[in-house]
């Protein structure tokens, strides 16, 4: 994005960063936990596990040794894609240096989602760009390389996006496909006249700020009607990252496609072996107290089809050892499917269980960057790596990061929070706010009145007990009437209480949506374009400044 007219970036000295265990944040499975902690004690899952970014470092002799993909050919495909994105020369200087043979490449990749769907995939690729940044500068000749997933089906997930409207509430985008886009791969899936009306939403619903306009302008020259979903992402994402040098990668391409063709043909042969192997890990992570990310069935297979019509459909095995597409007829053999992807490799795409390794046979993979769910299927998924004979790729968590701007930052402040407290949601927060800022009086009144209660119910049950134990049993029950009525009510003064302080009411809820939305991590669901409008394109920077690579933590960033 140009720079002209934005605000500097903040520098890390100016910043006040914090890092929090994973442990402490909601909803994380155990064995992500455990990865971040100490990798190395589950090379049973992952046998190529680092104990830190800096032992990556080792990997280029095992990479090169077993690269044997044309790198002329991938590179011209390479240029070819990121031309068309309008890459600067930061990318094709990349792409140069990927040509030469010992250059090894540092992958992410995410789905097409609308205006680059949530942060974390911006977060992404900034993990890939300063990894490959922090090898170059160690001596190894490395480039970062986001894989668009534009061929998968799941519209429904890349749809929408979400932003932080002028009131401070949370405003959602969202794209509707056209029927007969219907199972079409994702990035294939044309975007119509309604993308204009839909910026236009978006950016009247953002607070006008000096960067308004020309954000507007931006996101308009890649997200515009005609243009696919997959050509609208990369071209958005190199306006704002391809200063770095980010390569980007649409594996649609009909050259990548033929490069890949051998790797399909490979797994096509050995998909009863995958399956099997795949099957075995995933029964040994659930007995081991781990869940298995990714259901695979005896039917499984590790290849989508793509009809004569786009759609995107799974192939399954039927009786006989033969092979059918979902919602087709034709069924064919395993020698079939193998000609068929020599043949024509556009009419196969990787499912998740192969999609890394395709990437890998492709790239010369020192490493890659994924969320905390990739981290768990690519402990099903190095099974594949071990039956098609592939070294196995490590996989590091890529940076994660909560923004905390001024104002948040001062409600934090004033009211004694930090912002772990905001995982307990604000149906428990609130009333502690209440009883301890605003009318610590009536929070008295309360915690006496049910002392008092409570003493007295007390008296009462050692008498009835004395004459009858079935009138004590009875009070028992009434006791429980009475506590939860009282506990209603005093519900029902907090939330009447904090409407009526409008300032605690307003502040607390804009601290929820924009740094804990929808009672998930602000990463997961906000998206890039709030806060490039209000902080401008040095927000990219900022974060980028922020990254630290030994920290596995989660990293809070007050500005």
């Amino acid at each position: 994005m140009q720079e002209s007219g934005c605000t500097k970036p903040v520098s890390v000295r100016e910043m006040r960063i914090e890092s929090l265990p994973f442990s402490s944040i909601p909803s994380q499975s155990k064995l992500f936990l455990e990865y971040q902690k100490d990798p190395v004690s589950l090379k049973r899952y992952y046998p190529s596990a680092a104990a830190s970014p800096s032992r990556i470092a080792d990997r280029p002799e095992e990479v090169l040794s077993n690269y044997k993909v044309d790198r002329t050919l991938l590179c011209d495909a390479l240029a070819r894609i990121n031309t068309h994105y309008e890459a600067p020369a930061e990318t094709l200087a990349n792409i140069d240096l990927l040509r030469e043979s010992e250059a090894v490449a540092v992958l992410t990749g995410q789905q097409t989602g609308l205006f680059t769907g949530p942060l974390y995939s911006i977060y992404k690729a900034l993990s890939a760009i300063r990894m490959a940044e922090r090898l170059r500068d160690g001596g190894v000749k490395a480039v970062p390389v986001f894989w668009m997933a534009t061929e998968d089906h799941d519209f429904k997930e890349i749809s929408n996006a979400f932003s932080i409207d002028s009131s401070g509430a949370l405003f959602e985008s969202s794209f509707s496909a056209s029927e007969g886009d219907e199972g079409k791969s994702v990035g294939a899936i044309e975007l119509d006249a309604s993308v204009t009306e839909i910026i236009g939403e978006l950016f009247d619903s953002l607070p006008s700020t000096e960067f308004s306009d020309s954000l507007k302008d931006e996101v308009g020259r890649s997200w515009k009607q005609g243009t696919s979903l997959g050509t609208a992402f990369g071209h958005f994402l190199i306006r704002l990252l391809g200063k770095y040098g980010l390569i980007v990668v649409d594996p649609r391409d009909p050259a990548l496609k033929k490069l890949a063709a051998p790797i399909y043909a490979q797994a096509i042969r050995a998909n009863a072996a995958i399956v099997s192997a795949v099957t075995r890990r995933s029964t040994d992570l659930n007995d081991s107290g781990y869940a298995a990310q990714v259901l695979v069935e005896d039917d499984y297979f590790p290849l989508f089809y793509h009809t004569d019509d786009g759609r995107r459909v799974a192939l399954r095995r039927v009786e006989d050892g033969l092979f059918q597409a979902k919602g087709e007829k034709t069924r064919f053999t395993t020698d079939e499917l193998v000609a068929l992807a020599e043949r024509e490799p556009s009419k196969f795409s990787p499912g998740v269980m192969l999609r890394p390794v395709v990437q890998d046979y492709l790239f010369p993979t020192l490493c890659y960057f994924g969320g905390g769910a990739e981290i768990a299927y690519f402990a099903q998924n190095s099974e594949v790596y071990r039956v098609l004979a592939r070294p196995v790729t490590p996989i590091l968590h890529r940076q994660s990061f909560t923004v905390i701007e001024a104002k948040h930052a001062r409600t934090l402040e004033k009211y004694g929070l930090k912002f772990s407290d905001l995982f307990a949601g604000p149906d428990q927060l609130l009333p502690e706010i209440v009883d301890r800022f605003i009318d610590p009086a009536t929070a008295t009144i309360f915690a006496e009145a049910e002392e008092r209660i409570d003493s007295e119910l007390n008296r009462l049950d050692q008498a009835l007990a004395n004459m009858d134990v079935t009138l004590a049993a009875n009070l028992a029950t009434r006791r429980r009437k009475i506590n939860y009525h009282i506990a209603a009510l005093r519900k029902k003064y907090h939330f009447r209480r904090a409407e009526q302080d409008s300032d605690i009411g307003r502040r607390i809820t804009a601290a929820f949506t924009d740094l804990y939305p929808l009672g998930h991590l602000q990463e997961r669901t906000l998206n890039v374009i709030s806060f490039l409008d209000r902080l401008g394109p040095a927000f990219i920077d900022t974060v980028y400044g922020a990254i630290d690579l030994d920290d596995t933590g989660h990293r809070v960033i007050y500005l």
